[in-house]
Protein backbone atom coordinates (compact mmCIF):
# COMPACT_ATOMS: atom_id res chain seq x y z
CA UNK A 1 0.00 0.00 0.00
CA UNK A 2 1.54 3.46 -0.65
CA UNK A 3 2.44 5.86 2.07
CA UNK A 4 -0.43 7.94 3.24
CA UNK A 5 0.08 11.81 2.46
CA UNK A 6 -1.19 12.53 5.76
CA UNK A 7 0.86 10.74 7.58
CA UNK A 8 2.79 13.59 10.18
CA UNK A 9 6.31 15.10 9.63
CA UNK A 10 7.05 13.09 12.70
CA UNK A 11 5.93 9.82 11.79
CA UNK A 12 7.56 10.06 8.25
CA UNK A 13 10.75 10.80 9.95
CA UNK A 14 10.36 8.24 12.01
CA UNK A 15 10.03 6.06 9.35
CA UNK A 16 12.93 7.05 7.74
CA UNK A 17 15.20 6.73 10.90
CA UNK A 18 13.83 2.56 11.43
CA UNK A 19 14.78 2.12 8.34
CA UNK A 20 18.33 3.96 8.57
CA UNK A 21 19.20 1.88 11.39
CA UNK A 22 18.21 -1.51 9.58
CA UNK A 23 20.99 0.16 7.14
CA UNK A 24 23.31 0.31 10.20
CA UNK A 25 27.29 -0.53 10.28
CA UNK A 26 27.12 -4.25 11.74
CA UNK A 27 23.51 -5.29 9.97
CA UNK A 28 23.81 -8.31 7.61
CA UNK A 29 21.61 -6.01 5.05
CA UNK A 30 24.65 -3.36 5.45
CA UNK A 31 27.57 -5.76 4.91
CA UNK A 32 25.13 -7.23 1.77
CA UNK A 33 25.45 -3.97 0.13
CA UNK A 34 28.94 -2.57 0.73
CA UNK A 35 29.82 -6.25 -0.49
CA UNK A 36 28.24 -4.62 -3.41
CA UNK A 37 29.64 -1.24 -3.48
CA UNK A 38 33.19 -2.33 -3.13
CA UNK A 39 32.53 -4.62 -6.52
CA UNK A 40 31.65 -1.79 -8.37
CA UNK A 41 28.34 -3.57 -9.93
CA UNK A 42 25.77 -1.39 -8.40
CA UNK A 43 22.27 -2.87 -7.42
CA UNK A 44 18.48 -2.43 -7.15
CA UNK A 45 16.88 -3.72 -4.05
CA UNK A 46 13.38 -3.73 -2.50
CA UNK A 47 12.95 -3.53 1.25
CA UNK A 48 9.35 -5.42 1.49
CA UNK A 49 6.87 -7.31 -0.37
CA UNK A 50 3.14 -6.90 -0.76
CA UNK A 51 0.35 -6.81 -3.27
CA UNK A 52 1.39 -3.25 -4.86
CA UNK A 53 4.89 -4.33 -5.01
CA UNK A 54 3.30 -8.02 -6.68
CA UNK A 55 1.38 -6.08 -9.17
CA UNK A 56 4.55 -3.72 -10.07
CA UNK A 57 7.59 -6.06 -11.10
CA UNK A 58 7.76 -8.57 -14.60
CA UNK A 59 10.17 -10.59 -15.57
CA UNK A 60 13.14 -12.22 -13.18
CA UNK A 61 12.54 -15.13 -11.39
CA UNK A 62 11.42 -16.67 -7.87
CA UNK A 63 14.10 -17.72 -5.57
CA UNK A 64 12.48 -17.40 -1.74
CA UNK A 65 15.79 -18.25 -0.17
CA UNK A 66 17.21 -17.24 3.56
CA UNK A 67 18.39 -13.77 3.30
CA UNK A 68 22.76 -13.70 3.24
CA UNK A 69 25.19 -10.74 2.50
CA UNK A 70 27.39 -13.01 0.11
CA UNK A 71 23.97 -14.14 -1.49
CA UNK A 72 22.45 -10.24 -2.14
CA UNK A 73 26.22 -9.49 -3.68
CA UNK A 74 25.92 -12.45 -5.91
CA UNK A 75 22.46 -11.66 -7.35
CA UNK A 76 23.32 -7.80 -7.48
CA UNK A 77 25.94 -9.15 -10.77
CA UNK A 78 22.47 -9.67 -12.96
CA UNK A 79 20.31 -7.11 -14.24
CA UNK A 80 17.73 -6.20 -12.62
CA UNK A 81 16.05 -5.66 -9.21
CA UNK A 82 15.96 -8.10 -5.66
CA UNK A 83 13.22 -8.14 -3.59
CA UNK A 84 13.33 -8.78 -0.17
CA UNK A 85 10.31 -10.02 2.13
CA UNK A 86 9.01 -7.57 4.95
CA UNK A 87 10.59 -8.84 7.62
CA UNK A 88 14.21 -8.57 5.58
CA UNK A 89 14.57 -12.35 6.32
CA UNK A 90 14.31 -13.44 2.70
CA UNK A 91 15.30 -13.28 -0.41
CA UNK A 92 12.20 -13.57 -2.83
CA UNK A 93 13.02 -12.65 -6.16
CA UNK A 94 15.98 -11.39 -8.26
CA UNK A 95 16.38 -9.82 -12.24
CA UNK A 96 13.16 -8.43 -11.98
CA UNK A 97 12.21 -5.27 -13.72
CA UNK A 98 10.30 -2.60 -11.35
CA UNK A 99 7.19 -1.20 -13.46
CA UNK A 100 5.91 2.13 -11.57
CA UNK A 101 4.39 4.82 -13.44
CA UNK A 102 6.23 6.78 -15.71
CA UNK A 103 3.83 9.72 -14.93
CA UNK A 104 5.36 9.80 -11.47
CA UNK A 105 7.58 12.72 -11.27
CA UNK A 106 11.26 12.05 -10.12
CA UNK A 107 14.43 14.50 -10.00
CA UNK A 108 16.72 11.43 -10.52
CA UNK A 109 18.15 11.42 -14.13
CA UNK A 110 19.70 7.87 -13.53
CA UNK A 111 18.13 4.89 -15.01
CA UNK A 112 18.56 3.20 -11.61
CA UNK A 113 18.05 5.68 -8.71
CA UNK A 114 14.86 7.08 -11.18
CA UNK A 115 13.63 3.60 -10.86
CA UNK A 116 14.32 3.40 -7.44
CA UNK A 117 12.11 6.92 -6.71
CA UNK A 118 9.44 5.95 -8.83
CA UNK A 119 8.77 2.71 -7.25
CA UNK A 120 8.91 3.76 -3.53
CA UNK A 121 6.70 6.60 -4.09
CA UNK A 122 4.13 4.61 -6.11
CA UNK A 123 4.27 1.72 -3.31
CA UNK A 124 5.16 3.58 -0.37
CA UNK A 125 8.23 0.33 0.07
CA UNK A 126 11.69 1.69 0.60
CA UNK A 127 14.33 0.88 -1.71
CA UNK A 128 18.04 0.74 -1.59
CA UNK A 129 20.24 1.51 -4.33
CA UNK A 130 23.84 0.99 -4.98
CA UNK A 131 25.60 3.41 -7.53
CA UNK A 132 28.04 1.48 -9.24
CA UNK A 133 30.18 4.80 -10.67
CA UNK A 134 29.84 6.49 -7.87
CA UNK A 135 30.15 3.73 -5.18
CA UNK A 136 27.08 5.21 -3.07
CA UNK A 137 24.35 3.88 -1.16
CA UNK A 138 20.57 5.58 -0.77
CA UNK A 139 17.55 5.07 0.41
CA UNK A 140 14.75 5.96 -1.32
CA UNK A 141 11.65 6.58 1.45
CA UNK A 142 8.77 9.13 1.92
CA UNK A 143 9.39 10.81 -1.62
CA UNK A 144 12.71 12.15 -0.98
CA UNK A 145 16.51 10.32 -1.45
CA UNK A 146 18.78 9.53 2.13
CA UNK A 147 22.21 9.14 1.08
CA UNK A 148 23.72 6.30 3.35
CA UNK A 149 27.03 7.91 4.62
CA UNK A 150 29.85 5.66 5.91
CA UNK A 151 30.25 4.38 8.87
CA UNK A 152 33.10 7.23 9.77
CA UNK A 153 31.37 9.67 8.28
CA UNK A 154 28.29 8.97 10.45
CA UNK A 155 30.41 8.99 13.38
CA UNK A 156 31.25 12.82 12.70
CA UNK A 157 28.03 13.47 12.70
CA UNK A 158 27.22 11.81 15.09
CA UNK A 159 29.57 13.23 17.50
CA UNK A 160 29.10 16.58 16.80
CA UNK A 161 25.47 15.98 17.37
CA UNK A 162 26.15 15.10 20.70
CA UNK A 163 28.35 18.15 21.36
CA UNK A 164 25.81 20.43 20.25
CA UNK A 165 22.75 19.10 22.20
CA UNK A 166 25.65 18.89 25.38
CA UNK A 167 25.30 22.73 24.63
CA UNK A 168 21.76 23.11 24.35
CA UNK A 169 21.35 20.85 27.65
CA UNK A 170 23.80 22.80 29.87
CA UNK A 171 21.83 26.29 28.58
CA UNK A 172 18.45 24.39 29.11
CA UNK A 173 19.53 24.06 32.91
CA UNK A 174 20.98 27.48 32.89
CA UNK A 175 17.32 29.04 31.84
CA UNK A 176 15.56 26.61 34.55
CA UNK A 177 17.89 27.62 37.59
CA UNK A 178 17.09 31.14 36.55
CA UNK A 179 13.33 30.63 36.32
CA UNK A 180 13.70 29.05 39.77
CA UNK A 181 15.23 32.38 41.48
CA UNK A 182 12.86 34.23 39.85
CA UNK A 183 10.06 31.92 40.90
CA UNK A 184 10.64 32.28 44.03
CA UNK A 185 11.04 36.31 44.40
CA UNK A 186 7.80 36.67 42.27
CA UNK A 187 9.89 37.98 39.08
CA UNK A 188 8.71 35.59 36.73
CA UNK A 189 7.23 37.18 33.43
CA UNK A 190 5.50 35.24 30.11
CA UNK A 191 8.75 36.30 28.15
CA UNK A 192 11.21 33.80 31.26
CA UNK A 193 8.66 30.89 30.89
CA UNK A 194 8.75 31.16 27.11
CA UNK A 195 12.24 31.26 26.87
CA UNK A 196 12.62 28.13 28.79
CA UNK A 197 9.99 26.41 26.53
CA UNK A 198 11.69 27.92 23.22
CA UNK A 199 15.65 26.41 24.39
CA UNK A 200 13.44 23.03 25.50
CA UNK A 201 11.73 22.93 21.94
CA UNK A 202 15.22 23.49 20.14
CA UNK A 203 16.65 20.63 22.17
CA UNK A 204 13.87 18.35 21.91
CA UNK A 205 14.53 18.50 18.41
CA UNK A 206 18.54 18.01 18.30
CA UNK A 207 17.77 15.40 20.48
CA UNK A 208 15.71 13.81 18.34
CA UNK A 209 18.10 14.07 15.44
CA UNK A 210 21.15 12.96 17.26
CA UNK A 211 18.92 9.71 18.96
CA UNK A 212 18.45 8.93 14.81
CA UNK A 213 22.38 9.88 14.09
CA UNK A 214 23.32 7.14 16.80
CA UNK A 215 21.19 4.51 16.00
CA UNK A 216 22.20 4.66 12.08
CA UNK A 217 25.61 3.80 13.73
CA UNK A 218 24.37 1.18 14.97
CA UNK A 219 26.42 -1.50 17.12
CA UNK A 220 29.36 1.31 16.49
CA UNK A 221 27.13 3.91 18.14
CA UNK A 222 26.77 2.14 21.51
CA UNK A 223 29.33 4.20 23.18
CA UNK A 224 27.58 7.32 21.85
CA UNK A 225 24.18 6.24 23.39
CA UNK A 226 25.45 5.88 26.78
CA UNK A 227 26.50 9.12 26.50
CA UNK A 228 23.09 10.50 25.01
CA UNK A 229 21.39 8.34 27.73
CA UNK A 230 23.71 10.29 30.83
CA UNK A 231 22.79 13.93 28.83
CA UNK A 232 19.06 14.01 29.20
CA UNK A 233 17.15 12.15 31.73
CA UNK A 234 16.17 15.29 33.61
CA UNK A 235 15.42 17.44 31.47
CA UNK A 236 11.87 16.17 30.18
CA UNK A 237 10.69 15.49 33.68
CA UNK A 238 11.57 18.78 34.67
CA UNK A 239 9.55 20.42 31.80
CA UNK A 240 6.47 18.24 32.41
CA UNK A 241 6.61 19.46 35.97
CA UNK A 242 6.70 23.56 34.50
CA UNK A 243 3.71 22.27 32.45
CA UNK A 244 1.86 21.56 35.56
CA UNK A 245 2.62 25.32 37.17
CA UNK A 246 1.56 27.61 34.64
CA UNK A 247 -2.00 27.27 32.63
CA UNK A 248 -3.22 29.50 29.31
CA UNK A 249 -5.20 32.07 29.21
CA UNK A 250 -8.56 30.04 29.09
CA UNK A 251 -6.83 28.19 32.39
CA UNK A 252 -6.15 24.93 30.67
CA UNK A 253 -3.18 23.01 31.41
CA UNK A 254 0.19 24.64 29.59
CA UNK A 255 0.48 22.21 26.53
CA UNK A 256 4.61 22.37 25.62
CA UNK A 257 3.90 19.92 22.69
CA UNK A 258 1.97 22.91 20.88
CA UNK A 259 5.68 23.95 20.43
CA UNK A 260 6.48 21.03 17.69
CA UNK A 261 3.92 22.33 15.72
CA UNK A 262 6.20 25.68 14.73
CA UNK A 263 8.37 25.24 11.80
CA UNK A 264 12.27 25.60 12.85
CA UNK A 265 12.37 29.40 11.70
CA UNK A 266 8.79 30.39 13.68
CA UNK A 267 10.92 28.50 17.04
CA UNK A 268 13.74 31.02 16.77
CA UNK A 269 11.01 33.89 17.09
CA UNK A 270 9.95 34.35 20.84
CA UNK A 271 7.05 36.20 19.46
CA UNK A 272 5.50 33.16 18.34
CA UNK A 273 6.59 30.95 20.95
CA UNK A 274 4.61 33.23 23.26
CA UNK A 275 1.74 33.21 20.94
CA UNK A 276 1.36 29.93 20.48
CA UNK A 277 1.56 28.94 24.35
CA UNK A 278 -0.81 31.44 25.28
CA UNK A 279 0.43 31.79 29.03
CA UNK A 280 -1.78 33.62 31.28
CA UNK A 281 -0.36 36.63 32.32
CA UNK A 282 -2.03 36.51 35.91
CA UNK A 283 -0.76 32.96 36.42
CA UNK A 284 3.11 33.88 36.85
CA UNK A 285 5.07 32.65 39.34
CA UNK A 286 4.33 29.27 39.25
CA UNK A 287 2.12 26.98 41.54
CA UNK A 288 4.98 24.98 43.04
CA UNK A 289 5.81 21.19 41.51
CA UNK A 290 9.01 21.88 39.85
CA UNK A 291 10.35 23.85 42.73
CA UNK A 292 9.01 21.08 45.65
CA UNK A 293 10.87 18.43 43.00
CA UNK A 294 14.57 20.05 43.51
CA UNK A 295 14.37 19.58 47.27
CA UNK A 296 16.21 16.49 48.09
CA UNK A 297 14.51 13.70 50.01
CA UNK A 298 11.12 14.86 49.69
CA UNK A 299 8.23 12.28 49.09
CA UNK A 300 7.02 12.88 45.79
CA UNK A 301 3.26 12.30 47.08
CA UNK A 302 4.17 15.48 49.52
CA UNK A 303 4.97 18.06 46.57
CA UNK A 304 1.51 18.02 45.48
CA UNK A 305 -0.10 18.09 49.03
CA UNK A 306 1.97 21.38 49.40
CA UNK A 307 0.89 22.86 46.36
CA UNK A 308 -3.09 21.69 46.39
CA UNK A 309 -2.97 23.75 50.29
CA UNK A 310 -0.50 27.12 49.35
CA UNK A 311 -1.46 26.97 45.24
CA UNK A 312 1.80 29.31 44.34
CA UNK A 313 5.64 29.44 45.07
CA UNK A 314 5.49 33.12 46.46
CA UNK A 315 2.44 31.39 49.32
CA UNK A 316 5.19 28.44 49.59
CA UNK A 317 8.00 30.51 51.00
CA UNK A 318 6.11 32.75 53.09
CA UNK A 319 4.88 29.82 54.79
CA UNK A 320 6.09 29.47 58.53
CA UNK A 321 7.55 26.02 59.52
CA UNK A 322 4.07 25.93 61.49
CA UNK A 323 2.05 25.60 58.92
CA UNK A 324 4.14 23.18 56.87
CA UNK A 325 3.86 20.90 60.20
CA UNK A 326 0.19 20.89 58.84
CA UNK A 327 0.43 19.08 55.93
CA UNK A 328 0.07 15.30 55.58
CA UNK A 329 3.66 13.69 55.43
CA UNK A 330 5.49 16.90 56.53
CA UNK A 331 6.74 16.56 60.15
CA UNK A 332 9.06 19.10 62.25
CA UNK A 333 12.17 17.75 60.62
CA UNK A 334 10.48 17.99 57.08
CA UNK A 335 9.26 21.30 57.54
CA UNK A 336 12.43 22.67 58.54
CA UNK A 337 14.64 20.72 55.27
CA UNK A 338 11.91 22.31 53.15
CA UNK A 339 12.31 25.80 54.32
CA UNK A 340 16.10 25.51 54.71
CA UNK A 341 16.26 24.09 50.90
CA UNK A 342 13.87 26.98 49.55
CA UNK A 343 16.08 29.28 50.79
CA UNK A 344 19.01 27.47 49.73
CA UNK A 345 17.45 27.85 46.01
CA UNK A 346 16.33 31.57 46.45
CA UNK A 347 20.52 32.83 45.68
CA UNK A 348 21.31 32.45 41.96
CA UNK A 349 22.98 29.16 41.40
CA UNK A 350 21.25 27.68 44.38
Amino acid sequence: MAADPTDSPARTADRVARYKALLAPGSGLREGLERIQHGRTGALVVLGYNRDVAGLFTGGFGIDVPFAPTSLRELAKMDGAILLSSDLSRILYAGVHLAASPEIPTVETGTRHGAADRFARQTGVPVVTVSASMSTIALFLEGERHPILPPGELMNRANQLLKTLGQYADRLRQLLATLTTAELHDQVTDRDVASVLQRWEMSRRLHVETSAAVRELGTDGRLLGLQLQELWPDLSGQIELLALDYTTVEGDPLDVTALAALSTHDVLNLDLVLRELRLAPDDMGGHGHRVLAQIPGLPSTVGPRLVAHFGTVQNLVAAPQHELQGIEGVGEQRAKAIREALLRLEEPGG
